[in-house]
């Protein structure tokens, strides 16, 4: 019997034998360390059953040959969210958010490396660009799918990922500051200089996220929770210099989801006060929650406290249906935690700068809201802003996250 099981099952007999600790200590601070102990216990393999690379504890990075592709992994994105400010105060929310996804392993199990002048079979790469007009009230996206080759690649020595003309990538310096080039059709363009203001975040329990129940049901989480933006949009034809804040993201996995899954909601929050919180919500097939998922506050320099399933509520407050796809998304939600310095419950409302940002999956099969969001406390005041995932109400993600 493994040491964790053991102290599990000692920790359980003696909680249920003895009244005055159950008087002392909450059921649900109980259930949080069988939990942690039951997670602690389980050894993920190194590779998935076809072969693909399973994040490990204890992993070391190193940069700037992390930030690049990972091609042992099956599946892995870079994702920039931010909000910006124009001329007088004009308001927009952007995304941009690059997919590589490995193709099959040969039956040998080891990686492809040949490739063509122009095409290759081992990876696709898919990627979303999107803009918001706030005072429009006019949200424009596009997506792209191509191949490896001479459209779409992404580096294993550092950060240079492209698609056509859209591209993330740094510089000389590790970690920042960042270009990103994008566009959206004839209709907008943008070019935004993004500089951290935070050291790199890496979340999850000795850096794997876990996801779900199954040991490979993880990925490695690289963020950059805060970003300084300076650069320009053009709209409609017109140029305009923009400012404002970003939210970077790098996971590499090669399973996000078990088969009992139907979706996840996810949070990023940057607060005013210099704080930001991510948090993530995994839905069952069934409707429940699943227990995996997680909520974490990043403090002023950057150092990270983790709350699981049982320290934070995720509930709708209002929704929106999509003329388009009928997918019925909760847009609008209300956030409950701890605050970690005061100790005392803090509440959260998100709300949709615009109902209208969901994103066509014509070429993925993958339709999802991911929307600009302001934040609100339990006054009704100001007190940040976010952006908001809602994935798996327009059709199951199972089989495209394993």
């Amino acid at each position: 019997m493994r040491p964790n099981r053991i102290l599990r099952l000692w920790v359980l007999t003696l909680w249920k034998g003895a009244a005055k600790m159950r008087a002392l200590i909450p059921t649900s601070a109980v259930f949080s360390l069988l939990w942690s102990l039951a997670a602690a216990e389980i050894q993920p393999p190194r590779k998935t059953r076809d072969g693909f690379a399973v994040p490990q504890p204890g992993h070391r990075f190193e940069f700037p040959t992390d930030h690049g592709s990972h091609p042992d992994f099956k599946i892995e994105w870079w994702y920039v969210t931010g909000h910006l400010f124009g001329e007088q105060g004009r308001r927009f929310g952007f995304q941009a958010t690059f997919f590589r996804r490995s193709g099959p392993l040969p039956t040998n199990g080891t990686m492809v490396t040949a490739r063509s002048e122009l095409f290759g079979n081992e990876e696709l790469h898919l990627a979303h660009m999107a803009l918001l007009d706030v005072p429009g009230e006019r949200f424009i996206q596009e997506e792209r799918l191509n191949r490896q080759g001479w459209d779409a690649e992404s580096s294993t020595n550092t950060l240079a990922v492209r698609n056509g003309n859209w591209s993330l990538s740094v510089g000389t310096h590790a970690n920042g500051p960042f270009s990103l080039q994008g566009s959206i059709r004839s209709a907008a363009a943008f070019s935004l200089e993004m500089t951290p203001v935070k050291p790199l975040v890496v979340f999850g329990e000795k850096g794997v996220s876990r996801k779900g129940a199954s040991p490979t049901a993880s990925s490695y989480y690289l963020t950059f929770p805060r970003l300084e933006v300076a650069g320009v949009v053009t709209l409609e034809g017109r140029n305009q210099v923009v400012h404002g804040q970003a939210w970077m993201d790098h996971e590499i996995s090669s399973n996000q989801l078990d088969e009992d899954q139907a979706g996840w909601d996810w949070a990023g929050l940057q607060l005013k006060d210099g704080r930001e919180i991510m948090a993530y919500r995994i839905r069952k097939k069934d409707g429940s929650r699943d227990p995996f998922s997680q909520l974490a506050w990043v403090d002023a320099n950057g150092a990270v406290t983790n709350f699981n399933s049982g320290h934070f509520t995720w509930t709708t407050v209002q929704t929106w249906k999509s003329p388009i796809t009928g997918g019925i998304y909760p847009v609008r939600i209300q956030l409950t935690t701890t605050d970690p310095i005061s100790g005392q419950p803090a509440i959260f409302i998100l709300e949709p700068l615009v109902f209208q940002q969901e994103l066509g999956g014509v070429l993925s099969g993958i339709s999802y809201w991911e929307g600009a969001c302001r934040v609100r406390n339990e006054k009704s005041e100001d007190v940040g802003s976010a952006y908001l995932e809602l994935t798996g109400y327009a059709g199951s993600l199972t089989e495209r996250f394993q």
